[in-house]
């Protein structure tokens, strides 16, 4: 059976420990700028998947991954960054990593080759029809990312799955796959650097623009986070300044009044009734700030406030 491209040896790696460390490194940083460069190739497949998952939590589904090892870290640092930037409810969010949380304190082990564990943990959860799995493995072979999907889709899940390998088993049943072929490793069959630097990216870009998607970026800016903290509260009054066109001040003013909704604020900004009627008018337009704003006649906010 041939070697997989994630188990091969960079030639380049020739020699590697009699290297300087500056050419050792300088090898280490091109073979990670080659790996993101990887993910350009999978654009196509990562917009379907990111409509797939927009639709998926627009019509009530939650959206789950399964993953082990270094590709279940990428996994994780995905799913737990998405309520708090998009104000998406954790209990939409499951994340399923082969071990559980005693796998990060030891990623290695035979954790990812537990297939029962992966079956049981897809029923633990309640996922089902109206749900959607995203799969990561870089081989395309982890027997817990496999079990995950069979057990996904006898429930009636849909499948969106990344591989750093074509034509892999992790793809046979997924609804979408992800191809990101990156360059042998530096380190043969250590995916941890280029094949999870690829992972995060094409994570990082699924969920950003499921979340575009859903309405919760408006001209760049996160309208729908979490502000739980100070920074991310001082964050909310900025946004609400910039795009509602008004002073700090009001901001946060507008913002105690909202709730603490960003979008019920910039709303009422732009002239809202008070916050019940900013949260329906946000209601009858999915949830999506620009719709909301011109159905109270402010297109432009920045144009009639300008810049402040």
């Amino acid at each position: 059976m041939a070697v997989s491209r994630t188990e091969e040896r960079n030639e380049r790696a020739f020699g590697l420990d009699e290297r300087s460390p500056e050419d050792v490194l300088e090898l280490l940083h091109e073979a990670q700028i080659e790996a993101a460069a990887s993910v350009s190739q999978a654009l196509g497949s990562v917009a379907e998947a990111a409509t797939l998952a927009a639709h998926t939590l627009a019509s009530g589904g939650r959206l789950a991954y399964a993953a082990a090892g270094s590709s279940g870290l990428m996994a994780l640092a995905d799913a737990l960054e998405i309520p708090g930037t998009y104000g998406i409810s954790p209990e939409r969010i499951v994340i399923l990593i082969a071990g559980g949380i005693a796998s990060l304190g030891r990623l290695a082990g035979s954790y990812e080759d537990d297939t029962n564990q992966a079956t049981a943990d897809i029923a633990a959860a309640g996922l089902g029809a109206g749900d959607c799995l995203i799969a990561v493995s870089a081989s395309g072979t982890t027997p817990y990312a496999l079990a995950a999907i069979e057990a996904g889709k006898q429930r009636g899940m849909k499948v969106i799955a990344i591989a750093n390998n074509p034509a892999v088993p992790l793809f046979d049943k997924a609804d979408i796959a992800i191809t990101l072929e990156t360059p042998p490793e530096m380190v043969a069959g250590s995916t941890r650097m280029g094949a999870g630097t690829a992972q995060k990216i094409a994570l990082n870009l699924l969920s950003t623009l499921m979340a575009i998607h859903l309405g919760h970026v408006h001209d760049g800016y996160m309208v729908n986070l979490t502000a739980d903290n100070l920074k991310l509260r001082d964050r909310a009054a900025a946004i609400v300044a910039a795009v509602g066109g008004c002073e700090r001040g009001d901001a946060v003013r507008l913002l105690e009044a909202s709730g603490g909704s960003v979008k019920a604020a910039i709303l009422l900004a732009a002239g809202a009734e008070g916050p019940q009627k900013a949260l329906e008018i946000l209601e009858s337009n999915q949830q999506r700030l620009r719709p909301s704003l011109s159905e109270i006649g402010r297109k432009d906010l920045k144009e009639s406030f300008g810049s402040r």
